[in-house]
């Protein structure tokens, strides 16, 4: 009978040690597999549309370099936050204006549902961000306008609204609206503390908001083309398999784990 017994737990322990199997990383992070690589969506096709909201707040933005209304208009909002500031500054945007773009690389790590594998969301926060980068710093050089708190003239458009709308970009198109609309908020709030730290005028911060949101959308747009350079499109996801085994007669337990990428 205690032989029995030994033999039907030994049974009992190799079954579940072999219904012990780790999901792959793409299940790790949450990705949806109706969106695997090589599926069209509508962010990765160039539309006209797509244009409008950029395109209206840069070019809202540049005309508040020169335009009278306009720069009357971003005077009477630079002194409204003097009187709400007074001697009071918070530099908190100096950090924060990378949140969004950590949360769209790393919200599928732990279980958002992304739609792409972190490789090609690196790969798109890369590309927006050399996008980005060229278009900023060409405007700045170019239009010289003066800043508010210092003169330097380098203040058109906004740097840190630019980093912070192109991570609320990255992290809408990759996860959806309502989480967009969280790293909108975190955006809105960085351009909000531009303007609290007289760093820089409206049009500014309406500026860099329009140059982000098309970075980001550049970095999808170009997505297809580099999945073809980088052989993506011929590769499924990384995965990992763990596979364990029981030696019932030294009672040991020993794991053999794949990786394939």
């Amino acid at each position: 009978m205690m032989a029995v017994l030994y033999r039907l737990r030994q049974f009992v322990i190799i079954g579940v040690l072999l219904s012990v199997q780790l999901p792959d990383v793409a299940a790790q992070e949450g990705v949806q597999r109706t969106d695997t690589i090589g599926t069209q969506h509508s962010f990765y096709t160039f539309r006209p549309t797509q244009l409008i909201l950029p395109a209206a707040l840069i070019t809202v933005g540049w005309f508040g370099v020169e335009n009278g209304w306009l720069c009357s208009l971003k005077n009477d909002v630079r002194d409204r936050f003097y009187d709400l500031r007074g001697d009071c500054r918070f530099r908190l945007d100096d950090r924060l204006q990378y949140l969004p773009v950590v949360a769209h690389v790393g919200m599928g790590l732990i279980g958002a549902p992304a739609r792409h594998p972190l490789r090609e969301r690196m790969a798109t926060t890369a590309t927006a961000y050399a996008a980005m980068g060229i278009m900023v710093n060409s405007v700045k050089y170019t239009v010289r306008e003066r800043r508010p708190d210092s003169g330097a003239r380098n203040s058109f458009p906004s740097g840190h609204s630019a980093t912070a709308f192109m991570g609320a970009e990255l992290v809408r198109l990759e996860y959806g609206n309502v989480y967009g609309a969280g790293a909108y908020a975190i955006a809105a709030g960085i351009g909000f503390m531009r303007l609290y730290n007289d760093r820089h005028w409206l049009n500014d911060v309406l500026g860099g908001a329009g140059v982000g949101i098309l970075s980001a959308r550049i970095a999808y747009w170009l997505l297809p083309w580099e999945r073809r350079l980088l052989g993506w499109e011929k590769k499924a996801p990384a995965a990992l398999s763990v596979v364990p085994a029981y030696n019932p007669s030294t009672k040991s337990i020993a794991l053999a784990a794949s990786l394939v990428f």
